[in-house]
């Protein structure tokens, strides 16, 4: 039977720990009573630099259930996709499958079984889709509906309504590890890998106790890396808004040309003033952006390690 190994980034989230490890290792008990998964199936809880006792509490629950609980702590903390392809490459050698899931549960743990049925029925990758919004505000269903939008017009491949709760297969994973890339959205990496997939659908949860660590700002800065890291289309619309000004501005110097001549020029100046504050606006913009692509590069080229692992618990 197939080892399975439940990868779960954890940062301050001592309120949840404890819960999530009873949770999850009741998932893998029925899976192993099922013979569905082999005896020695884990769930590896990965400290992404908590300032918490996040890390204490994992060394408690490994402690009492040394064959059930591992951990993996981070030197430092360096964000839930680095924390997270930490957990799968380090669980890439010790099963054959993985499910990343969150450590806030809100991720119906009840759908693994129908994951590991279709990884077992040949699919390298399934994702945990969620079926609807309801429980979100109306400004989150619509800047999440408009992400995906987005990203789709760009030319990303990404899952609708799919985050980071997935199955993925040995080879899958081994596959991914060869992404070196600093500028991770696994959402859109993922995809790229190909091999035989296919989705499982649930309602999303309410959390239970602590806070999300999500934040509208992180989750922006997320929506932009994803973007900025798959295409090089906003670039391409920069040339495009370039060349729609140059038209303008033609435009603009014929009819300022023809007025000269009918003798019917007014001073202005406010529009003057107001076209120039807006070509610096667009000239900033534009700038600003290509350098965001500049800085990306500048990261990249460094090829620095994306985590430090200092404590694996293991044994």
């Amino acid at each position: 039977m197939d080892r399975l190994a439940i990868v779960v980034p954890c940062y301050n989230e001592e309120e949840m720990l404890h819960m999530s490890a009873e949770a999850l290792t009741k998932v893998i008990d029925d899976l192993v009573m099922k013979e569905k998964v082999s005896s020695d199936s884990f769930v590896l809880f990965v400290n992404d630099g908590s300032k918490d006792r996040t890390w204490e509490l994992i060394e408690e629950e490994h402690k009492s259930n040394p064959e059930r609980i591992k951990g993996l702590k981070l030197a430092g903390n360096v964000g839930h996709q680095f924390a997270l392809t930490a957990g799968l490459i380090t669980a890439k050698d010790m099963s054959d499958v993985t499910v990343s899931i969150d450590a806030d549960l809100q991720d119906d743990t009840a759908v693994i079984e129908e994951m590991i049925d279709k990884f077992h029925a040949g699919c390298d990758i399934v994702y945990g889709v969620r079926n609807k919004r309801d429980t979100d505000t109306f400004f989150k269903r619509t800047t999440a509906l408009g992400f995906y939008k987005v990203m789709h017009m760009m030319g990303v491949k990404s899952v609708y309504n799919h985050a980071d709760f997935r199955l993925m297969s040995k080879r899958a994973v081994e596959e991914f590890s060869k992404y070196n890339e600093t500028n991770l959205f696994l959402r859109g990496i993922i995809p790229l890998i190909g091999y035989q997939t296919d989705c499982v659908y649930y309602d999303r949860k309410e959390r239970v106790a602590g806070e999300s660590k999500y934040p509208l700002k992180k989750m922006l800065a997320l929506a932009f890396n994803g973007i900025s890291s798959f295409s090089v289309k906003p670039i391409s619309m920069i040339t495009g808004l370039g060349g729609v000004i140059v038209f303008l501005s033609i435009i603009a110097a014929i009819y300022a040309l023809i007025s000269f001549c009918m003798g019917s020029v007014v001073p202005g100046w406010t529009s003057l003033i107001l076209s120039i504050w807006f070509l610096g606006g667009v000239q900033l913009l534009c700038i600003g952006l290509i350098g965001q692509y500049i800085g990306k590069i500048y990261i990249e080229v460094k090829h620095r390690p994306r985590y430090n692992i200092e404590k694996v618990l293991d044994k």
